[in-house]
């Protein structure tokens, strides 16, 4: 009989993987510019390097519990690290767009499915006893992609290439690859156990994945309904998505087990998910923008608003894995959604006066609130699937979490951006010539200009014109007020669904 291999060994073999995948989510977004003048590429060609790889990564991650019955788990694993790892360097050889496009989808369906495998695989390594702190090591890897991503991929890019935000993979892809040969061992239900394949469910779960995930990355940017493509794609979506469900209920072997859902705790822990990563992703993607756009921070700056946040992180996980082994969990993740959404409201009220601790201590503190939600509520959704599901259901999780991201940026850029157009219409009605305080500012700007040796009639235009550009500076930051307002708000809806998820009591199993 083979001797058992340490769970911390396990939990190092499969972050690993994880980590590159998640990095390489956010890494390639701040060397677009860099990557876009090197290939000779438009920037909507470039950005098809990110929504490519996007794309991919959801499709596969659903049915990643169905390739891993189909092929045997580890041979599965195995199979992604590598396909990830050679993809990453294609990735960095890339001759022109199209090709990076095309490496970049390949990488994406390596990815996709590494992080439900490294989850499932804590969950049935560590006792249930443990389930809060393998979910806390999880949570660390998947909270340092988005917060390291950024800093990392500028980093690389400005001192050495963008090309090496791919070759990064390569020596940690063949560590995670040795690791992955010795470490990692299928238990018997996780072995090849799957002899027909469901290609309906196969072909409508990509269909409707990819095309939903199109929708919410173009969308903003085509004006959503207004253009052709994005409703077409819409319209695929929804149907795709509906004909999939019945295949799925009506499969003898679905790729996707959707009766997963008949457990309220399973189905209330993904609604809860879904929204906070939305709020989560909403809030990330606005601070960075509200400090370069309106603050003047350089992109290091802002940076360095993002960092305290992460370490935060780092520091309230581990407690909270631990804490959740003496308190009840439901009330950990109340207690932190509330602070998540009392940070988001301290967000509502920034202004262009904040000076820079004021800015960072919200981030803390939410930063604080997501440690308490997500290592619980993961806790909470998963500790009471069976073995034998929890494949099929980690990889539903993640599909959840994921789409919630997605959302949560879409949902973000479109209130931002039509929210700064209503402030402006509303804000635009003072701009009269029956309004004196109008009058005044402009005279005085006027003057200014005048004194700078501005002929008068320029100097009047001018004058009209710096009020204006004032005007539209505050319509942009009440619209962060507002979009980070609603985030609050939403959060707060999310406390009802804790009262549907069992709590399943495991401290009396002996670890």
């Amino acid at each position: 009989m083979a001797r058992p291999i340490d769970k911390w060994i396990v939990a190092l073999t499969v972050m690993l993987p994880t980590l590159m995948v998640i990095i390489d989510t956010s890494v390639v977004n701040v060397s677009l510019d860099h990557i876009r003048g090197s290939l000779s590429a438009g920037i909507d060609e470039a950005t098809w390097s990110i929504t490519s790889y996007l794309a991919a990564n959801a499709v596969v991650i659903p049915m990643t519990g169905w390739l891993s019955r189909f092929f045997g788990r580890k041979r599965f694993l195995i199979f992604s690290v590598l396909l990830f790892t050679g993809s990453s360097l294609l990735c960095g050889l890339a001759w022109n767009i199209q090709s990076l496009i095309f490496f970049r989808v390949l990488q994406g369906l390596a990815g996709g499915s590494l992080q439900p495998i490294s989850q499932s695989i804590l969950l049935e390594t560590f006792p249930p006893a443990q389930h809060g702190t393998a979910m806390a090591i999880f949570g660390m890897g998947t909270m340092f992609g988005p917060i390291m991503g950024p800093l990392m991929g500028g980093w690389i890019t400005d001192n050495w290439s963008w090309h090496w935000i791919f070759f990064i993979n390569i020596p940690i892809g063949i560590i995670s690859l040795i690791m992955s040969l010795w470490f990692i061992r299928d238990p018997h239900y996780m072995k090849r156990n799957v002899t027909s394949i469901d290609y309906w469910g196969l072909t409508l779960l990509s269909v409707w994945v990819g095309c939903l995930q199109m929708v919410l990355d173009k969308g903003q940017r085509e004006d959503w309904f207004a253009s052709d493509f994005i409703l077409i794609l819409t319209i695929i979506a929804i149907a795709a998505f509906i004909l999939f469900i019945f295949v799925e209920l009506t499969a003898d072997h679905p790729i996707v087990d959707l009766r997963i859902f008949l457990s309220y705790s399973f189905l209330s822990g993904n609604i809860v998910i879904f929204f906070v990563v939305a709020g989560l992703f909403g809030s990330i993607i606005l601070l960075p923008i509200y400090l370069q756009s309106l603050m003047g921070y350089t992109a290091s700056l802002a940076g360095m608003i993002l960092g305290p946040g992460g370490i935060a992180i780092f520091l309230v996980m581990p407690i909270v894995g631990w804490l959740i082994t003496v308190v009840n969990p439901k009330l950990i993740v109340a207690v932190g959604l509330v602070i998540f959404a009392y940070a988001n409201y301290v967000m509502s009220g920034f202004n262009m006066s904040a000076d820079f601790m004021s800015i960072i201590w919200p981030r803390v503190i939410m930063s604080v609130g997501l440690g308490m939600v997500f290592i619980p509520l993961t806790t909470l959704s998963l500790s009471s699937i069976p073995k034998e599901e929890m494949g099929n259901a980690t990889s539903i999780f993640n599909l959840v979490r994921n789409l919630g991201g997605s959302v949560g940026v879409a949902f973000a850029a479109t209130m931002l951006s039509r929210g700064t157009q209503i402030h402006q219409a509303y804000l635009s009605e003072h701009i009269t010539l029956f309004d004196l305080d109008y009058l005044r500012a402009a005279s005085q700007s006027a003057q200014l200009l005048s004194q700078k040796g501005m002929d008068p009639v320029t100097a009047e235009q001018g004058g009209a014109g710096i009020i204006y550009n004032e005007l539209l500076r505050q319509a942009y930051m009440l619209s962060f007020n507002d979009v980070f307002f609603v985030l609050a708000i939403m959060m707060l809806c999310m406390l009802p669904f804790i009262l549907f998820i069992r709590h399943v009591d495991h401290s009396a199993v002996k670890p």
